[in-house]
Order: C-alpha cells, then structure tokens, then sequence
C-alpha cells in the first residue's frame, strides 16, 4: 500500500467509495449519492484551498480509500481548525487503510500549521472510534439524535487531536 495525492485520475474510485457509503452506511449522512461532477468539483474546490485529498493505493494503482479536510467552520476565528473524512473501500476495510490515511492526513494538517483535527463519527461507528482514539483523538462531545437515516436518529459523536502545542495562535 502507498499513499499519495489524488489525481483527476482517481475521481471515479473516489466516487465509488464514497456512493458505497452513502448507500450502505452511517458514515456519511447523506441519503442521495452524487455523480462524477460532484466529486470534480469538490476536489477542486479542496485543491483551490490548499487542502490534501490523499488515496491509498495498492501495487496496481487501484485506490483503497481516500482521505482529505476542509475548514471546520467558514468563520475566520476557526482557521487553524480542520475537520477530515477517511474512507475506505469495503474490500479494504480492517486491512490498515483508514490509519495509513489517517497518519498521513495529520502529518499534512501538522504542515499546513493547523492547530486541531475533528471528527464527527456517527456514535454507533466503534470502529473508526476505536481508530480515532488510537491516534490520539479525545471525545469532547455527543449530540444525541442530531440526525437521521435508514429510517431512525443518529447520534454524533465529536472528537479531536490537538496537532501542536502552540500557546498562541499564529497571526
């Protein structure tokens, strides 16, 4: 396995993935999948930003998952805080893929001078929970039936890594 930057060449795995899990899981909390101009879009917008969106890819070059931030919030006094999404393909999935990405990702924040990393895991999501506090990630939160999908609540689950010891922001 070998993580790299997304290429338009990859758009199309990414879409599949991440349809798959608007389809068949909590892990995203849409309910309508989105075609390939959708994700083009999306990946400029991020690539505009400055932002990765980094695959994991096997010895073929097929991608296994995908992984990228954006800002946590539009307003300017949040800008040194990102939220990531990690995804990983079903036939990947327990194989390592998601902490490869996730190593990755945060070593990218870390670069970028972000100060913290969220996550928002739908909090029957054990696995990248588990995963989440492995890498050092703390839960700071749940917000009990904030959503729906698959015809019942859905609680969130927020957590975060601090990605420096910075005692004042930079300016």
């Amino acid at each position: 396995m070998h993580i790299r930057d997304a290429t338009v060449a990859d758009i199309s795995a990414i879409l599949e993935i991440y349809n798959h899990a608007v389809l068949h899981t909590t892990a995203i909390w849409n309910e309508k999948t989105v075609d390939l101009a959708n994700r083009t879009a999306w990946m400029a917008e991020r690539q505009k930003m400055g932002y990765p969106i980094l695959v994991a890819v096997d010895a073929e070059q097929r991608v296994l998952g995908y992984a990228s931030f954006g800002d946590w919030r539009a307003f300017e006094g949040y800008r040194h805080t990102v939220e990531h999404s990690v995804y990983v393909h079903p036939a990947a999935q327990r194989g390592g893929v998601g902490k490869a990405l996730m190593h990755e990702l945060i070593e990218r924040a870390q670069q970028l001078h972000k100060h913290v990393m969220v996550a928002a895991i739908e909090a029957g999501n054990t696995a990248s929970i588990g995963l989440h506090r492995q890498l050092g990630f703390t839960q700071t939160g749940l917000m009990q039936e904030v959503g729906t999908k698959f015809g019942r609540w859905l609680d969130l689950v927020f957590m975060q890594l601090l990605l420096n010891t910075q005692e004042h922001p930079p300016t």
